[in-house]
Formats: C-alpha cells, sequence, structure tokens
C-alpha cells in the first residue's frame, strides 16, 4: 500500500459502515495495490451480478427462483409490489404479534402469559435466531428461549426437562419452510406428545413459520396454532435470518426489530459502492480471495472479542461455508471451492487457539470482531488503573500483534457498541461479501446441491431400517449376520450400512433388536419371538 507506517497503512485500509458506528480494518493482511488492479474488472462484473441479483434475476438456478434475502430490509426494491407488501404486512404482523404476548392479550389457557419461547428448527432455520437470540436478549427480557435444532434424542429431553414445569407457559415456534424437514418434524412430535403428557393442547401453544401450502401450514391451519407466519421461496435459509425464522423470536425476546433491519438497510447501501476500497463489502471479499489465492486455500478463523458474539462464527459457518462450498462453477465445469471458517470467542478461544495460529501452520488468516463499548455503565479498576474491559481489548492488541510478528494475516471489524443496528450491518456486510466472492470464484452462492445429497442418503437410510426391521420380523428369534440379512433384503452390498444400522438398533429399546457375538468375532442381529400365550 506504499507505506510502512502502521498508523499511516491503517488509515488507507480503514473502510468504513456508517462513520464511527462500525468499520473494517485490513492493514494486517498481505496484499498490495496490484490486488485492486488484478480485481478491477472481476469485481465490475461481480457488482452487475448483484445488481440483477436485487431487481429479481432467478439466481438459484438448480430451484429456478429468485434471491432477495436484500429486499427484506429494502422492501421498495422489490421486482414487484406484491413482494413489497408481503415484506412490509409479515412484519408489521410479527411486531404487533410480539406487543400482544407481552402484554398478555396472547397468552396460555393456563396462566397469564407465555414466559418461555422455545424454537424448533433446523439449519437456517434456527442458528441466525439462535445467535441473535444470544446476543440481543437483555437480563430483563420478557420471554427467555430455548432452541431444539436437531434430531438428538437426548438433546431434546434436555430442553423439555430445563423448561419443566414452565411448559404450559411455553410458546413453541415450529419453522420450517416446507414442513417435512425431518429433524424438525422429529422435535415437533417429540415436544407435542410433551404437550400432551403434561395434560396441555399443543395447537395452543404452538406457531408456525413456514411457505403457505406447505404440510406445516395445513396442519397449523387446520389444528387452530395461534398464528402462521410466512417464509418465502426467494430467502434461503442461510439468508433468512432478517425474515421471520430470525425477526419473530428476536422481536418476541424484546429486541428493537427495526433498529435490526436499519442496521442492515445502511450497511447495503455502503456495499453497493463500487469503488473497491469504499466499499467494506468488496474489500472483505478481496481479502479472501487475496488470502486463499481465489481457492480457498486458507481457513478464516473469526475471534470476536465479547461473550454475545460466541454463535456467531457457528452462523457464519452457515452462510460461508453452505454458500461458497461448490463442487462445479455456475456453468457445470468441475471445481473444488470453498472458504472453511472456524472459531469461537476471544480471549478465551485465544489460548486453546493461537499456539498454533502464530507459531503452527500457516494455513489461515484471522477475522476478529471487537466492540468498544464495554457496558451500559462504568466499570471498576481490577489491575494497574484498568478495568476488564481494559484487559479485553488489551487481549486483542496482543494476539493481533502476536500474529503480525510471526508474519501471519489477520483484519479487524469494529463496532462501537453492540446493539441492533450493529448485528444488522453486520449480516449484511458478511452476505454482501459472500455473494460478491461467489462472483469471484465463478460459483453459484444460492443454491446447495450437497446439502440436498445428504438429505436424499438419510432418507435412503432410513428407507433400508424399514425393510431390514421387516425382514428381521419375518424371522422372530433367529440370528442373523448383517451380510446374511443384506441377502434377505436382496441389498448385498449393504451389509455395512446393514450393520451399523443395526448396532444403533440394538442399543436403544425401540425395535426391539437384540445383538450378539457369533463366536468369530462378529455380531447377529434378531427380534425375539413373542411370548407364548398362557
Amino acid at each position: 500500500m506504499g507505506t510502512t507506517d502502521p498508523l499511516a497503512r491503517y488509515e488507507v485500509c480503514r473502510c468504513e459502515i456508517d462513520g464511527e458506528a462500525m468499520w473494517l480494518d485490513v492493514s494486517r493482511m498481505s496484499f498490495d495495490d496490484a490486488l485492486w488492479k488484478k480485481l478491477a474488472e472481476p469485481m465490475t462484473k461481480a457488482f452487475d451480478a448483484m445488481n440483477a441479483l436485487e431487481a429479481g434475476a432467478p439466481a438459484n438456478v438448480t430451484e429456478d427462483r429468485m434471491v432477495g434475502h436484500y429486499w427484506l430490509r429494502a422492501p421498495e426494491l422489490a421486482p414487484n409490489d406484491a413482494i413489497t407488501q408481503q415484506i412490509e404486512d409479515a412484519v408489521a404482523r410479527a411486531k404487533q404479534f410480539a406487543v400482544a404476548v407481552h402484554l398478555g392479550q396472547i397468552k396460555p389457557p393456563r396462566g397469564d402469559g407465555f414466559f418461555v419461547l422455545l424454537v424448533i428448527g433446523i439449519g437456517g432455520s434456527a442458528l441466525g435466531a439462535q445467535w441473535l437470540c444470544d446476543t440481543l436478549t437483555e437480563t430483563d427480557a420478557p420471554m427467555i428461549v430455548r432452541f431444539i435444532d436437531n434430531t438428538d434424542p437426548s438433546g431434546i429431553d434436555r430442553v423439555i426437562e430445563e423448561i419443566g414445569d414452565s411448559l404450559e407457559l411455553t410458546m413453541t415456534l415450529v419453522v420450517s419452510k416446507s414442513g417435512s424437514t425431518c429433524e424438525t418434524l422429529n422435535g415437533m412430535v417429540e415436544v407435542a406428545r410433551a404437550y400432551a403428557n403434561a395434560g396441555l393442547d399443543f395447537a395452543k401453544h404452538a406457531v408456525a413459520v413456514t411457505q403457505d401450502g406447505s404440510v406445516l401450514h395445513e396442519r397449523a391451519t387446520g389444528e387452530g396454532w395461534l398464528a402462521t407466519f410466512p417464509m418465502w421461496d426467494w430467502v434461503g435459509g442461510r439468508t433468512s435470518v432478517l425474515a421471520m425464522p430470525g425477526l419473530l423470536p428476536v422481536a418476541l425476546v424484546g429486541a428493537d426489530v427495526d433498529e435490526l433491519l436499519s442496521g442492515a438497510h445502511d450497511a447495503d447501501l455502503v456495499t453497493r459502492e463500487r469503488a473497491i476500497r469504499e466499499n467494506p463489502a468488496a474489500t472483505l471479499a478481496a481479502m479472501w480471495y487475496a488470502a486463499g489465492g481465489g481457492r480457498g486455500d486458507r481457513q478464516m478463523v473469526v475471534l470476536p472479542y465479547s461473550d454475545r458474539l460466541a454463535l456467531f462464527s457457528r452462523y457464519l459457518q452457515q452462510l460461508v461455508m453452505e454458500s461458497l462450498g461448490k463442487g462445479t462453477t455456475r456453468d457445470g465445469a468441475r471445481t473444488k471451492q470453498g472458504l472453511t471458517v472456524l472459531g469461537n470467542k476471544g480471549s478465551t478461544d485465544q489460548h486453546a487457539l493461537v499456539q498454533q495460529l502464530r507459531d503452527g501452520r500457516d494455513d489461515f488468516f484471522v477475522t476478529f470482531v471487537r466492540v468498544l463499548a464495554d457496558r451500559g455503565g462504568v466499570s471498576p479498576r481490577v489491575a494497574a488503573d484498568a478495568t476488564s474491559g481494559d484487559c479485553l481489548d488489551a487481549f486483542w492488541q496482543g494476539t493481533r500483534d502476536a500474529l503480525t510478528e510471526n508474519g501471519r494475516d489477520s483484519m479487524t471489524i469494529t463496532m462501537r457498541n453492540l446493539d441492533e443496528w450493529s448485528i444488522g450491518a453486520l449480516i449484511a456486510l458478511f452476505e454482501r461479501a459472500v455473494g460478491l466472492y461467489a462472483e469471484l470464484i465463478d460459483v453459484n452462492a444460492y443454491d446447495q446441491p450437497g446439502v440436498e445429497a445428504g438429505k436424499q442418503a438419510a432418507s435412503a437410510v432410513i428407507e433400508l431400517q424399514r425393510e431390514v426391521l421387516a425382514h428381521l420380523s419375518q424371522h422372530k428369534g433367529k440370528a442373523l449376520t448383517a451380510a446374511e440379512i443384506s441377502q434377505g433384503v436382496e441389498r448385498p452390498d449393504e451389509a455395512e450400512r446393514i450393520h451399523h444400522l443395526l448396532t444403533h438398533a440394538a442399543a436403544n429399546p425401540d425395535h426391539g433388536v437384540t445383538a450378539s457375538r457369533d463366536g468369530q468375532g462378529g455380531r447377529r442381529f434378531q427380534i425375539a419371538p413373542l411370548p407364548a400365550s398362557g
């Protein structure tokens, strides 16, 4: 950048979102002016593609749909009045619904109001909301929130046990675009059973966030749930954090939805700027490109220096890795692209990570997130005329310097306050950076064929289990090897898979399967015959 003075380099490498509220500093990244010349033409094409995307051009070609998460914070930009109205109506309804819940106008059959919120979802239908709620929920929030975001029985049990006697005061949000997603459906069935076991009517506690006409929508309207809120086919799961999957939980825990959307809107205005070095999202994408050679050769280690941002790296993992991890270019040519994201929080996790980051493999770059305002009031001195917040910021500077001294790249996003506006701006910054970087490496950021392949493979495993259990039932009392069963169900190539299925089944009482050693180090499986009647 033409200077070796750290402060001078910082000044020219600083890119603002909104004055002193939020900025990106890339002065500790390894690049020079040649990068901007190299990326000038590709970035111009990327900006053109983003303009077309925001204008409504189909972007998810595998599902033949538009990608419109940018309209969520600027409904007037939607390609038609119907979508504009849908967005405005949904946001207004979510805010009104939250107010009615907080005032006790919407309440459970038993009790004066809903004070616990249980959200059931998976992936983008839960992860963004988890991060937002963890970040923005205050100690005096009108509702506490819990999440079921997996189909792990012990995890489901744990959440229900944590809620305990408060289940009668608990509102459950079921979030699924199709309503048939396995993990969400399983969680809903188990939670509905818990309500029933407590003598409660699940429908009187339930809210659906789903697409009109889905299986979930039909169930919610048919059973008379408290409310339904929309999910739209032009908003992908990983970019739905500012749609109803994220905004409704945020409103219910008392955060300011308007400020969240305002932050994203303001960041969008800045990140549409075509001068790369004045556009923080374009600068961020350029740093990803420079660090990984346009091939994702380096991992991005995310270290936010705030407990409230502990889940930020998990949110980014889905946004970045699901969007950029692709095996083909947009024209179908084979490629291996992606950007691996890992991390947690500073300074806690620097005790686990920094030794390797400074002295070990040089296969990463760090993205620090720094919050200037420590707390709402005055902090006590803890040592040497310093506060706890002073120490936290010192750890950021110390870690940053330690990495720089050993030639390790880092950049820093600084926020004056950790509030709704800043979080909205942070979301918009990374969403735009992902879109621009995808154009630079020629992949479609808005489809997810690998995820769909995994879902289909899991469905095939469940179908195989059904066949295997039926075969064992037909041969009750007979102990069979996985290889024998694979022949019996005419799946000769599936013996290993059948072994794993039945090992799991035998460890649980659900299907009546038992396992025994066959004397040769292998296992035999059976379903015990019914006892003879007296």
